[in-house]
């Protein structure tokens, strides 16, 4: 019988300090200047480039601060409505929000426009060219618009070799580049197959090296 593990390793914490910023300083640099009553800020990029990241690591920088924030993406039920002392107004993936979503995002800009929070969003593509509710794409397009750039491969091997460390995971060299020779270098699904590896080295008490990472990807059919 196999052992499962209890745990696969500390939580990740996403916070300005632990973001590589690659080509984003611009973006970063202005986010963490963030302050009530400014213009609403746009980030935009494919899966993997960072947008989820950027807006936890925000979340976290005023909920240190001692600020409330509103967080609403895809997976958050309806209804919506914001803290009761909220400062911040955070939106995640709008390109994927339903008809009911849209609305209630709609609703929530306004109200937040009308208190002088600051807002940060996020998609796929610019405001304009997002498939949303025109008024809310109007909105969402106010302020100033950044797009994300992907890691650079450097970048993204010291991403992937931060989060093994992290985690206390020997990542060799030849484990990274079996990794980054075959996968899509999209950061998120890197992590996500971190995890994965993570888990099944844990359960077969082995260590990280290529011959695991081929059985589990065989066992499992990735």
């Amino acid at each position: 019988m196999k052992q499962i593990p209890l745990s696969l390793g500390p939580e990740p914490t996403f916070t300005f300090d632990n973001l590589l910023p690659g080509a984003n300083q611009a973006a970063l640099a202005h986010l963490q200047a963030l302050s009530l009553n400014a213009p609403p800020v746009f980030l935009w990029g494919q899966p993997g480039s960072g947008k989820t990241h950027v807006l936890r690591a925000l979340a976290q920088a005023w909920q240190q601060a001692g600020a409330q924030v509103g967080w609403y993406d895809a997976q958050t039920p309806l209804p919506w409505e914001l803290p009761a002392h909220p400062s911040l107004l955070l939106l995640d993936d709008c390109d994927r929000f339903d008809a009911g979503q849209q609305h209630a995002a709609f609703a929530l800009f306004v109200e937040a426009a009308t208190h002088g929070l600051a807002i940060v969003a996020t998609g796929l593509a610019p405001p304009v060219d997002l498939p949303l509710r025109e008024d809310l794409r109007t909105r969402l397009g106010w302020g100033p618009t950044f797009a994300l750039q992907p890691l650079s491969e450097s970048e993204t091997r010291a991403a992937l070799r931060r989060e093994a460390d992290r985690r206390g995971i020997v990542l060799s060299d030849e484990v990274m580049d079996y990794v980054l020779n075959r996968f899509s270098r999209d950061m998120k699904h890197l992590m996500a197959l971190l995890d994965r590896l993570d888990e099944f080295a844990l359960v077969h008490k082995r260590a990280v090296t290529v011959p695991l990472l081929r059985q589990m990807l065989h066992d499992q059919g990735l």
